[in-house]
């Protein structure tokens, strides 16, 4: 191997690190930059108190989880628009069955996941069996799923109050609002580690997860090789509707509430995290450890701009930039 050959050869492999775990160097610089900027007060960086911290990780774990599923997608060259209506869905199903129509708590929640997880398989039928276009078929399933939360609230918000009357849900439900650990600790975040602690063992250890990396990598050669490619395409979507189901009681229990409008733009926020987190929109390329780095990079910019009083509209302007950065660096990223 000639000098330059090597020279080629390391920048390659230091490309490789650097794009590998582009999403933990990117949390890293924006938390270090969070506590240079960070706001005081009495001398305490209010951006390192245990408080704010923790609400960090609370604010990011309804996206997250939703990121977690949508990463599923992604993986396979896919896409799911209809995450955002899915927790209005969910969260209105929720407060009606509890407070309306009575329910217990764990039937609620079964029911809750159940619709969610019909409704991504429905949607992976339509995108695999019968060839529409994921963009398509979720954009659609977009509309469905805000139609039909609207129709099951009677089209507004439902309050949930705790007791054990009627009309009143049980009191289990409003632990999705506290906290744990000494009242340190959000319950939904916990939620979210767990998500995603599943989420990760499971696409490092199990064949069906070769198989969504294979058909993100090549469909047409993984269907040659066997893998069942529509069967692996609808049960991915039935896992991003589980989840974002999942989401949408957390939201409900945590705002006491469930609204047919909850949600909206929550899909572009996952699908920023995915990005973020590095993994390829073209499919076969990524990881959900790339994707909770993401949703906690978006969440701790969104966090220290806030405290900073950085207008809305410049946040917003903030992290489209950032999101297009990310996902410009793909294009640079080495092929092998």
């Amino acid at each position: 191997m000639t000098g330059t050959e090597f020279v080629a050869s390391r920048r390659q492999s230091v490309l490789a690190v650097v794009f590998r775990f582009q999403s933990l160097f990117g949390l890293v610089a924006v938390f270090i930059a969070a506590i240079v900027f960070s706001p005081s007060r009495n001398g305490e960086l209010l951006f390192l108190t245990g408080d704010n911290l923790f609400n960090v990780v609370r604010a990011v774990s309804e996206i997250g989880i939703i990121a977690v599923g949508m990463t599923f997608v992604i993986l396979i060259g896919g896409i799911d628009l209809s995450v955002g209506a899915m927790l209005g869905l969910a969260a209105a199903g929720s407060a009606v069955l509890l407070v309306e129509n009575d329910f217990g708590l764990i039937p609620a929640v079964l029911i809750v996941l159940a619709v969610g997880l019909g409704f991504g398989l429905l949607q992976g039928v339509a995108s695999a069996a019968f060839g529409i276009q994921a963009f398509i078929v979720t954009l659609a399933g977009l509309q469905c799923a805000r139609g039909l939360a609207r129709i099951w609230s009677g089209g507004q918000g439902v309050a949930i109050a705790y007791g054990d009357g009627p009309g009143e849900a049980p009191v289990a439900f409003s632990l999705l609002g506290e906290r744990t650990f000494n009242g340190l600790v959000p319950i939904p975040a916990l939620i979210f580690v767990v998500v995603a602690a599943l989420a990760i063992l499971f696409l490092r250890g199990t064949a069906f997860a070769r198989h969504i990396y294979a058909i993100g990598g090549n469909e047409k050669a993984a269907r040659l090789s066997g893998v069942p490619v529509k069967r692996v395409k609808i049960a991915v979507f039935g896992i991003c509707g589980l989840l974002a189901a999942l989401a949408g009681i957390i939201h409900a229990g945590q705002l006491n509430q469930g609204s047919p409008n909850d949600g909206l733009g929550y899909e572009l926020d996952a699908i920023a995290a995915v990005v973020v987190g590095g993994t390829s929109l073209a499919g076969g390329r990524g990881s959900v450890v790339g994707t909770v780095a993401g949703a906690l990079l978006l969440g701790v910019l969104n966090n220290i701009l806030a405290l900073n009083g950085v207008d809305t509209n410049v946040q917003l302007l903030i992290k489209g930039l950032v999101i297009v950065v990310a996902a410009g660096l793909q294009r640079l990223r080495p092929s092998t």
